[in-house]
């Protein structure tokens, strides 16, 4: 549970790093958005909390699967590289 939990922590730092952290603005899923939080992992997937430009409203605003899939997959890269050099 500890390391799913690490893991998830890592994601969400990786999100970030990527441009998914408060204060930006983005265009995501045809609408424009601030963001108003950082990423956030639950058991449905990865959001941000944002306001839409468009009706001024807060809500969660998923991240892209296909975004949160490569940074999952690079991370799994990097720890089989780490694994593998000290061995």
């Amino acid at each position: 549970m500890k390391a799913q939990l690490d893991g998830k922590v890592i994601v969400c730092s990786e999100l970030r790093r990527l441009g998914f952290a408060s204060g930006r603005r983005v265009r995501l899923y045809g609408e424009e958005f601030e963001f108003v939080s950082d990423p956030v992992a639950d058991e449905n997937g990865y959001y941000l909390k944002a306001i839409s430009h468009k009706s001024c409203h807060a809500r969660s605003v998923p991240i892209p699967l296909s975004v949160v899939r490569t940074v999952e997959r690079e991370l799994l890269v990097v720890e089989e590289i780490e694994i593998a050099s000290a061995a």
